[in-house]
């Protein structure tokens, strides 16, 4: 028995929540192990004592690992050892770093790590992921880093009308609801989750109701806290010197205003970055009156004041005379352009602008080899409806290579993905995957809503039976403790200096996705219903202009685009189909140049792009399963001649007999004389016997005459 351990414990969600300290990766700064029901996470967090050089920002690196024993399962492919990050544990680990983020003291620069390892999994036990947020909380509450918490992460679903704390994987599928929440016992810190249209006024209640379990969690965490956790250390703050932003403010103020006036995002940069220079210039030629040491760097310095100058103006603006920049109104929506099939090949393409944001979004629809498989401890899951999101440099003006996918790219897709996928047809009514891919073209605010209307409009001008449009908004928040102000459609830099960052999406009918994530300690329920009231406001403009546009899916695919037939056969007659070593279904796609899938429960899709050969080929598999109907008429292909007769393919794998006697009226001595291998000739079926043997009349249809000598 380990002396040092201790643990915590609380029921929730109907669940025992273990939080052991003391016993594990002792030499870490803070960590624990969270259990729930056999699922295990360990979180550990490590903070420098010395800060780089110049460091301006804070190095907060938050790391989600699942590691394949934890479920007793090998990774599939080649590769049998965890490496590269998986998507989702990418976007686990942005839910941890989200909410955890802006409770570190301001001018806290010191390179920090949250590690989360997932080391056992129970299916019963939830995600590990809200272990994992919870345990990041507690390592750094117990820790001696500086942190403002404790916090505590849940996920609520829906299910039967009830809401229902931490469902479980199986249970989460038949939820009209998944949205994950943080916080702290005060006020709501991070919001992620996607709905089947539900009403404000119910994703509201969730998150209220995830609110009170999480207070529970937080008054545990606190407990340990005072129990076992260590003093927290003295640093010193790389914020800016307030006596230096004082004389900065006194200096250039009116500078700053006039770089506030500027409506172009590139010109209103640029006179920032001028700025900035002229800033340095004055420090450096009298240091002392600006409280400035010989080894303190001037553009640092710079830098820093002017962004907090601009920052304390900005804000001043909106909270004192409700003024933003660029002259717009606390609820005006920039103005919006849509364009629908503006590419020639892709399968459907759009292109939606607003203000300085563009989008473009393009669709590739095809058959199930263009599902995403992705392959976790919680199981292989393959998805018919994907959405990829590209940030390139040049979308804001920046002259840099690209190289890999950042982890903002993956979040903003996902959250599109989840926006967009209440919306989507079940397979029954359109059995094709469907890959969508939004270019961000130019980015001022919210590309990521941006990208949920393109690809909206894209999917439509492709033909995916969408049961809706789907428009998404951002909304900013601006607050001095007392009072605030609510933005609609925020631009990037009253993202960057104001307070919030709240995403909505959904249709006419109700929100399909939501993410809010802030940089205060949190959001009352007066802010969140009045955000969520004037985005549902801006979400139906949005849906307004791109109905002038398009508004339902096209009837018709483009040319091109590959179309399904779907149909069952019995499931014990899908090994015929296929054939031995799938011989019988290669040569079906290579007679008709298209794919057949042959998937679970006797389901069969042709897939091709010439729609005679489509049915040219599902009358064969018909044929093939269920035989020739008697007396039916069919064009047969020559295989094989006897003395007795010929035999005949209706279609691949189905031979018939034509006896000599039904080639035609006369005596054939011959069959030669009549038929060689390879001709097609019409017959008609005139028996199947009860050993499936088939018999074929040539004359029947139309008497063969002899062949040209």
């Amino acid at each position: 028995m380990n002396e040092n351990k201790k643990e915590y414990r609380i029921d929730f969600g109907g669940k025992e929540l273990i939080i052991e300290t003391g016993r594990l990766a002792k030499q870490a700064d803070g960590s624990v192990l969270v259990s729930c029901e056999g699922t295990q996470v360990l979180v550990t967090v490590c903070s420098s004592r010395e800060m780089k050089d110049g460091q301006d920002f804070f190095p907060l690196t938050v790391d989600y690992v699942e590691k394949f024993y934890a479920a007793g399962k090998f990774l599939g492919g080649f590769m049998k050892r965890e490496a590269k990050p998986t998507a989702q544990e990418t976007l686990n680990a942005r839910l941890i770093d989200r909410p955890i983020r802006p409770l570190f003291p301001k001018g806290y620069m010191f390179d920090t790590i949250v590690a989360a390892t997932a080391v056992s999994y129970n299916p019963e036990g939830g995600d590990p992921e809200v272990l994992a947020g919870i345990g990041a909380s507690a390592a750094l509450s117990v820790s001696d880093i500086p942190f403002a918490g404790p916090i505590a992460t849940c996920k609520v679903g829906k299910i039967d009308s009830n809401l229902v704390l931490n469902p479980s994987l199986e249970m989460m599928a038949t939820s009209t609801l998944e949205i994950t929440v943080s916080a702290s016992n005060d006020a709501i810190l991070m919001v992620e989750g996607e709905a089947d249209q539900l009403s404000e006024e119910d994703v509201l209640e969730a998150i209220l109701f995830a609110h009170e379990e999480i207070k529970r969690v937080c008054g545990l965490i606190s407990t340990m806290r005072d129990e076992v956790g260590k003093p927290k250390r003295e640093f010193v703050t790389a914020a800016v010197n307030q006596q230096l932003l004082n004389k900065v403010t006194d200096n250039f103020s009116e500078a700053g205003r006039a770089c506030l006036n500027i409506t172009d995002k590139l010109e209103r940069q640029r006179a920032v970055q001028s700025l900035e220079k002229s800033v340095a210039e004055a420090l450096e030629q009298d240091r002392d009156s600006y409280s400035l040491s010989e080894s303190d760097s001037c553009g640092k310095e710079a830098y820093k004041a002017v962004d907090e100058l601009m920052y304390n103006m900005m804000r001043g603006d909106i909270l004192n005379n409700e003024q933003r920049i660029a002259g717009r109104g606390m609820c005006e929506v920039r103005q919006i352009e849509t364009e629908a099939s503006i590419l020639d090949a892709p399968h459907g393409s759009s292109l939606f602008t607003r203000g300085e944001t563009q989008v473009m979004a393009t669709v590739t629809i095809g058959g199930t080899k263009g599902e995403q498989m992705a392959d976790r401890i919680t199981g292989i899951f393959y998805d018919r409806f994907y959405l990829h999101y590209n940030f390139p440099p040049f979308s804001v003006g920046e002259a840099r290579g690209k190289f890999n996918v950042s982890r903002r790219e993956l979040g903003h897709g996902n959250l599109a993905q989840r926006a967009l996928k209440a919306v989507f047809p079940e397979a029954e009514d359109f059995p094709y995957t469907t890959r969508v891919v939004c270019e961000v073209l130019e980015s001022n605010g919210s590309s990521s809503m941006g990208s949920v209307c393109s690809a909206s409009m894209a999917m439509m001008d492709a033909g995916v039976p969408l049961t809706s449009p789907v428009a998404g908004i951002a909304m900013g928040l601006v607050s001095d403790g007392d009072r605030y102000k609510i933005l609609t459609d925020i631009l990037g830099d009253e993202d960057h200096l104001g307070d919030m960052d709240f995403k909505v999406a959904g249709t006419q009918n109700g929100i399909t996705a939501i993410q809010m994530d802030i940089k205060i300690t949190g959001l009352t329920t007066d802010i969140i219903k009045e955000a969520l009231i004037q985005a549902k406001d801006g979400r139906l403009h949005i849906l307004d202009q791109m109905a002038s546009t398009i508004t339902t899916n096209r009837t018709t695919f483009k040319k091109g685009v590959p179309k399904i037939e779907r149909f069952n056969i019995p499931e014990d007659k899908m090994g015929a189909l296929i054939g031995p070593g799938g011989k019988n279904i290669k040569k079906l796609q290579e007679n008709f140049d298209l794919t057949i899938e042959a998937l679970e429960g006797g389901i069969v899709q042709v897939i091709g792009t010439d729609p005679d050969n489509i049915q040219a080929c599902t009358d064969s598999i018909n044929l093939q399963i269920n035989g020739p109907k008697i007396g039916k008429d069919y064009q047969a292909t020559v295989v094989t001649l006897k003395d007795f007769g010929a035999f005949a393919d209706i279609v691949p794998g189905v031979s018939g007999l034509i006896h000599v006697s039904e080639i035609t009226n006369s005596r054939v001595n011959d069959v030669n004389e009549y038929l060689a291998i390879g001709d097609l000739c019409m017959v008609r079926v005139l028996d199947v016997d009860k050993m499936g043997r088939i018999k074929l009349s040539a004359k029947a249809v139309k008497p063969l005459e002899k062949r040209d000598a």
